[in-house]
């Protein structure tokens, strides 16, 4: 029989009665990814996935692109990845681009910019992107998603946003454009589609993207993430608690402030109080939409213990959690100036890009919401005379610039009903989420 049997198959592949397995398998195993920006973390991901896949880097900023393109010439990009038994990674993207007509080739977009820039992205991209378009946004920061479907309107119903809380390694470039090393891959990541319901694709297509780690964990949704976000609480809580008229006579420091280890009684009860307040949004909108998992907005005191469990030797309080963590040894507030003469820098990414994107998302909900917010709303208050922004104004967000943050009024939602609807939030029976503990490698704040 085996004879008869490998001449029939020789005599089938002669005559063409089965496809050519190339063009059997090509829309299988065909991917075309578009990473954007030119910093530490799109060159990375660049030269990971350029070794797979047809993938095009992007930057609209200035000429960035154009000098990429001209660093790297002909030659190969080199990634180093310290630790690793394939410590170097060498390989070559498609193009190097401007152009945002490239999206159009794009099952998957990856961000990798400064979460002020996202708008920009999604703009641009917006009237190239083919329906089922992935992308993944690293990191979402707050109402990443909500910008998103407002950047995209109509045709956002067609594709799937993925929010992640940080990027998946601690990385740098060892010369620019050509050279880049990742120091350290995180074990975990966490991250939330919208819709849930293509979560299975989403979560699997970046999962084989990033390889076997870090280990992508379902979020149950994206407001999870942004209202997760310890950075919109942290660096604005604690330049509040150095730097405010409360705490700060004007006069010069001899030293730069510790920021995190530094944190006293009082940054201690700004910080309380604010990581309550987004506490209360949590449950006002578990109760609103029956079933909504929001667990992984957990306080800022458990983000700790989650995401540093072994690193601080005192866990009693919030305060002692960030003085005691060892991964903060030695960083100190943003200053200018020389020793014996240091102002704070007041317009540091700290206030600039933690309060319009961050801050401003959940002090936003939390006035749909009719949710109180007096230790968030001084903060606000301080920082948009710091960074030169009206956004608050007799208490509401109804600023002239509210529209250059992430506040849901930015984008004209008034109503609770307005942003379930644009948020695309349901319940869930399924617990998912929200269990990160020892799994979680998380970014500092």
């Amino acid at each position: 029989l085996w004879p008869s049997f490998v001449a029939c198959f020789a005599g089938r592949c002669r005559s063409g009665s089965f496809p050519p397995l190339q063009a059997a398998m090509g829309d299988v195993t065909d991917c075309c990814v578009l990473v954007c920006g030119g910093g530490n973390g799109a060159q990375v991901v660049t030269g990971l996935l350029a070794t797979r896949y047809k993938t095009i880097a992007v930057s609209f900023f200035a000429d960035e692109a154009a000098k990429w393109k001209a660093a790297l010439g002909q030659d190969n990009f080199e990634l180093t990845v310290e630790g690793a038994t394939v410590n170097k990674v060498i390989s070559k993207p498609a193009d190097i681009t401007n152009d945002p007509s490239v999206a159009a080739q794009a099952d998957v977009i990856i961000l990798a910019v400064p979460s002020f820039a996202h708008g920009e992205y999604f703009e641009k991209f917006a009237p190239y992107m083919k329906p089922g378009t992935i992308v993944g946004v690293m990191p979402a920061r707050s109402g990443g998603d909500i910008l998103f479907a407002t950047k995209l309107g109509e045709k956002a119903k067609d594709m799937i946003f993925v929010g992640f809380e940080t990027l998946p390694w601690a990385c740098r470039f060892s010369e620019w454009g050509r050279k880049a090393t990742i120091l350290g891959t995180k074990n975990s990541i966490l991250a939330a589609v919208t819709p849930q319901s293509a979560k299975a694709k989403a979560l699997g297509t970046l999962q084989g993207l990033l390889g076997v780690f870090p280990f992508i964990i379902e979020s149950p949704n994206n407001l999870g993430i942004s209202l997760r976000n310890p950075g919109m609480v942290v660096h604005p809580g604690v330049m509040y608690g150095r730097w405010s008229k409360e705490a700060w006579d004007g006069k010069p420091k001899a030293e730069k402030p510790l920021f995190y280890q530094g944190v006293d009684e009082f940054t201690e009860k700004i910080l309380l109080g604010m990581t309550d307040e987004v506490q209360t949004v949590c449950r006002k909108m578990e109760k609103l939409v029956p079933g909504l998992n929001l667990a992984d907005a957990c306080t800022l005191k458990q983000w700790y213990l989650d995401c540093y469990d072994g690193q601080m030797s005192d866990t009693s309080t919030l305060k002692a959690c960030m003085n005691t963590n060892k991964a903060y040894n030695g960083l100190t507030h943003p200053c200018k100036g020389e020793p014996g003469n240091f102002m704070p820098d007041l317009k540091y990414r700290y206030l600039a890009e933690d309060v319009p994107t961050g801050l401003c998302f959940a002090k936003g909900l939390a006035e749909i919401l009719s949710v109180p917010t007096p230790t968030i709303d001084k903060v606000i208050l301080w920082a948009q005379e710091c960074i030169e922004m009206e956004i608050m104004v007799n208490g509401k967000m109804a600023g002239k610039d509210v529209s250059k943050t992430r506040a849901p009024q930015g984008v004209g939602i008034y109503t609770e009903q307005d942003f379930i609807k644009l948020a695309k939030l349901e319940g869930s029976k399924k617990a998912g989420g929200g269990l990160l503990g020892k799994l979680a490698f998380c970014c500092s704040a």
